[in-house]
Formats: structure tokens, sequence, C-alpha cells
């Protein structure tokens, strides 16, 4: 999971040339190769500008030539930045792609996509809430710090350089926040008042102790000895004096002006617009025009059909029914962790075990490391179980499972299998590591970012880890359907409280009457979907997607399926929205047969 404020802007655009009137077009009368040297040009235009504009996304690419600044979250800059779009849009779409090859028609197609995309989201104002409990921008400053490379004097000067101006990119939160206030486009109070908490928390630890200071608890051999102590103190310093004011400022301004004037309900029908915004988070979410009662029909089908195969397992186990086995769980010393590190270890041998099976599903293998590291102790009460971070694409920093560790006595064991393959191997780390070194592809779809296709994919990994032959502890299978339970309950939360007006207390009573999460998780998981409206839905609905696709293969091709070519399929060509997937698939299922009936021809 990329944290919000790390990801580029849509609507980064090259600015000079707009600004100068020189947007040319690009006519059908000119001939293929130049038109499509045209279409390349403005994509590396664009994506040079969006590296300058989102230094933070850069950092996490491994392109460090903006170490030493945060991104412009003014109000101004949002302005110009839609100015830019507009521009940038007109320039892609007077490209004539007639004659184009798939590659570079899909290329042009959803660079549209994604400027109409993004500003949409800008005339919506969705910029105006940036602070939540889950991804808040205080949140992803203080994550964001374990992405930054610290190898080398110049990049602990660049370092330090950022620490300086976070009283500056907090001034301009502040400033955003009440333009959000004046537009009455304002998070549940009691959301708010989460944030306050967290704040004060990053801002206590002083020095070293800080999450923006135990950089220099330890330097690197690569880093000169007559350069530590001096980078030391001012890092320090600067910790002391601009970061951790900084955030106290923040939490002040939250805590005295901003939370008490938060919204009262926890559903976005709330808001001005408030269903037009739903709709448009559901879209961006799932890449489908699904309608959110359709969704939340969907999902009380698809909770049926799980607890039914969980029945199943608990009647086998010798429980009078799934209800009995999930209350003797909840207090089953044997199934919950007994330390911190259990839970990563837990993690890292079943990430460890998939490795070797790789080579019996896909072709494509990730090259990018992948590591297991405890969820930081000052966001671990609002994150979720686990998240993964992107690596860079050169493999010198490797990808990041995070995985929640705290009030560990109340955390089962029994998902940590399934939630291993989901944003380890197969899932998540394999499928960005792969995405984002396939050649021929411009950097915009190496990084694509579609919810749907990305969570569709973990969650479809999480039922590979059973195609070759693990989850033999019946538990841990159990387990498994309790992961995709939750992702079934999703579709009937989120439209719940966002469509259907669901209060909080609605949402916690289906969640324990329809799951095996623990107590803190349905906590924390039922304020995920208050605040990140549409993003729950993504999972199921992708892994629905990816199945319908696997089995439509299945029935066409018959004995000329080959799992291993549909997965390079799906993966091969970046992340996508799910109609194009839908395109794709169908595309390459023709063409295998024709290739089929040439080669029996011959």
């Amino acid at each position: 999971m990329l944290p919000n404020l790390l990801k580029p802007t849509v609507l980064s655009v090259a600015t000079v040339m707009i600004a100068a009137g020189l947007m040319q077009s690009v006519h059908a009368g000119d001939d293929v190769a130049t038109r499509v040297k045209a279409l390349n040009a403005l994509l590396a235009e664009q994506w040079q500008y969006q590296m300058k504009e989102s230094p933070e996304f850069a950092t996490m690419l491994g392109d460090y030539r903006y170490n030493d600044k945060w991104s412009d979250v003014s109000l101004a800059h949002v302005a110009q930045q839609k100015k830019d779009a507009e521009g940038f849009l007109k320039r892609f779409e007077a490209i004539d792609t007639r004659g184009f090859g798939e590659q570079d028609r899909l290329n042009q197609q959803l660079m549209v996509r994604q400027l109409k995309d993004g500003l949409k989201a800008v005339d919506l104002k969705l910029y105006e809430m940036p602070i939540d409990q889950f991804g808040g921008a205080h949140l992803q400053l203080a994550q964001f710090v374990s992405a930054v490379p610290l190898d080398s004097t110049k990049h602990y000067e660049d370092y330090l350089a950022r620490l300086k101006q976070v009283p500056h990119l907090v001034d301009q939160l502040i400033d955003v926040l009440r333009q959000g206030e004046k537009d009455r486009l304002m998070p549940p109070r009691f959301l708010l008042e989460k944030v306050i908490g967290q704040c004060r928390s990053i801002a206590e630890p002083a020095g070293e102790a800080s999450a923006f200071g135990m950089s220099v608890a330890k330097f690197p051999d690569s880093v000169p000895e007559a350069d530590r102590k001096r980078l030391h103190d001012a890092i320090v310093k600067a910790v002391d004096s601009e970061v951790r004011p900084a955030y106290r400022k923040l939490a002040d301004f939250v805590e005295k002006d901003y939370a008490p004037k938060g919204r009262n309900e926890p559903g976005l029908w709330a808001l001005p617009n408030g269903a037009e915004r739903y709709r448009f988070a559901v879209e961006q979410m799932t890449t489908t025009t699904m309608d959110p009662e359709a969704i939340h029909q969907l999902g009380l089908a698809e909770v049926k059909r799980i607890e039914a195969d969980q029945s199943a397992i608990a009647v086998k186990l010798g429980y009078k029914d799934l209800k009995a086995m999930r209350e003797a769980l909840k207090t089953d010393p044997k199934v919950h962790a007994a330390s911190r590190q259990q839970i990563v270890d837990l993690y890292t041998k079943y990430i460890k075990q998939m490795q070797p099976k790789l080579p019996e599903l896909f072709g494509l293998l990730p090259k990018t490391k992948v590591e297991v590291l405890p969820t930081q102790e000052y966001r671990e009460k609002e994150a979720s179980a686990a998240e993964y971070n992107q690596g860079t694409p050169d493999g010198s920093r490797p990808g990041r499972v995070y995985v929640n560790t705290g009030d560990f006595k109340n955390r089962s064991l029994l998902t940590i299998e399934s939630t291993a393959y989901h944003e380890g191997v197969p899932g998540h780390h394999m499928q960005i590591s792969i995405a984002q070194t396939l050649p021929g592809l411009p950097p915009f779809r190496q990084q694509a970012g579609y919810t749907a296709y990305i969570e569709g994919w973990a969650l479809y990994s999480e039922r590979l880890g059973k195609e070759v032959g693990f989850y033999q502890d019946p538990l841990n299978d159990y387990g498994r359907l309790s992961d995709e339970l939750l992702r079934a309950d999703r579709l009937v939360l989120d439209t719940g409280v966002h469509f259907k007006h669901w209060t909080r207390e609605q949402m916690v009573d289906f969640f324990r009457e329809h799951s095996s999460q623990d107590e803190p998780d349905i906590q924390a998981e039922t304020d995920r979907y208050i605040s990140t409206p549409g993003q729950a839905l993504a999972y199921k609905l992708g892994q629905l997607k990816i199945l319908e696709l696997r089995e439509r293969a299945k029935k066409e091709l018959g004995d000329r399926f080959d799992i291993r070519a549909f997965h390079d399929e799906i993966l091969n060509g970046g992340a996508l929205p799910l109609d194009v997937l839908d395109a794709r698939v169908t595309a390459w299922i023709t063409a295998t047969k024709a290739a089929t009936s040439v080669a029996h021809a011959s």
C-alpha cells in the first residue's frame, strides 16, 4: 500500500510549453511512426514533470533529483495544476491513434482517462480533506522516512533540507484544512480526534528517539567519519526545533479549531454532493460503473457463500456450528500471538515457503527482494493488520511488508498465512515488482495504481496458496476464508455507511456477526472504511473479475489453457482498469486459439 501523499498527482503536467502556447496537434495526416514518436515524447515530458511535482514519489522510485523537497500542497498550486492538466489533456487528445499498436493506443487512452479523472477530483475538491486517522498526511510524512536513502553525505544533507521545510508544509496543510472547513468538506469529528493523538505521539519523542531522528543513531560506513557529528547535530536540532513543533502546531489546530467542526455523520452522503462524491469514489476505486446497491447485494451473497464454506470446516473440526467455533477461537490462546516477534516471524516463514512454488504458476518472476517489518508503533492503533510498501525498480531498496504487532495478545494467528501471500508473494510484492520493470511500457504504466486490479490480484493470490498445496492446517484454511469473508464484508459495510446511511454502530454489529476478525481489527477497519470511501470495494470486485477471466479462458481454451501463460498475461501489462483488463485477456484468448489453429493446420 502506497501512502497517498507519496503517489504522483494525476494533474502533474509540463507547464513551460503550455504556458508559452506551444501546444501542437499531431494530425492524422502524419505517418504512424511520427505520431507514435510524438506520443512517446509527450509521455516522457509528462513523467519528468510528474517526478518534479511529486518529489516523495520520485524518492520512492529511486529518482533522487528532488530529494531535498516536498510536494507543494498549497491551494494556489492546486489551481495551477488544474490549468496544467487541462492543457496537457488537450495535447494528448490531439494525437490521432489510428494505426497504433495495442500498447501505444492504450498508453494514450489511459493517460487521457487519468487526466480526466484528476480534473474531476479537483472539481469535487477531494484535496480539501488531507487529514484522517488512517492515511493522513501527518502519518505519511513520518512513514516516508523509511523510504529515504541515507547512504551518503549528500543524501543526509537532502534529508536535513526536507526536515527544515516541514513547518512550511504543515502551514500549507492547515490552509487547505481551513478551506475545507469553509466548503463544509470535513471528516467525521470522532476520526479527527484520533488524529490529535497521533500527531502528539509523533511529536513527543525527541532527537534520535523521534521517527524523524532515528536515522542518525547509527551512520552507514559510506558516510565519512568527518561528516557524522555535523550531520547528527544538525538533524537532531531540526527534529527538535522544526519538525516536533510543527507537529504540535498541527495537533493544536486540529484539537482547538478543526476537529470540533468535523461532521457528525460517518457517511460520505452527509457532505455537499455526497451521492456524487461516493459514485466517483466507487468508479475510481473499482474501475467499474457498478451501482452501490448492486455492490451491496453482491456483498451479502458472497458473505453467505463464504460462511457456508467456513461452517463445513467448523463441523469437520467438531464444533456445533460456525458461531460456536468463532466463540471458542476468541479465547483460545493457541491461535493468538504470544509476542510481537512471533507475528513477524510467521509472516516471514510463509513468504519464504511460497517463493520456491512460484515457477509452477508464473513465467514472470519478481527480481526485487521483500522483507517483513513491524508497523511503526506511533500508528499501529489505527493501522491495518498488514500493508505493503513498494521497493525501488532497481532493487536497491526492497519491498516491505509492514505487519501490525500492537496488542499482540488479541491478534489471531489464523489469517497470517493468507495475508502473507496477499502482501508478499504472489500478491503485492510480486505484481508491483514485475510491473516496475516491464520492458516497453512508459513509467506511468509501470507505476500504475489502479486499486481494483492491485488489490484484486492480491486477494486472488491468497487462493493460489491453496492451489499449490499450502493451508495444510484446517485452521489456516479457515483463516484464508476469514480473510476472503472480510473482503466480502467490505462490500456490505462500505456501501452501507456511504450509500445506505448506516451508523457506525450498525457497521460494527454487522462486522461482529459476520466475521472472525479480532476486536482491534474490527474497530480499526470500520474507521478505515469511513475515512477512505470506496477503497474497500476494490479487493473483492477485482478478485471476482480475475476469477471470471480465468474461468472464461479455461472454458474457451480447454486443453490449451496454461495457468502460467494466463497469469503472465494478467501481469505483463501492468496494473489496468478492470474493463481494459477484460478486453486484454479476451484478445489473448482469441490470439491463443488462432495460433493453435494455425499450428494444427500446418
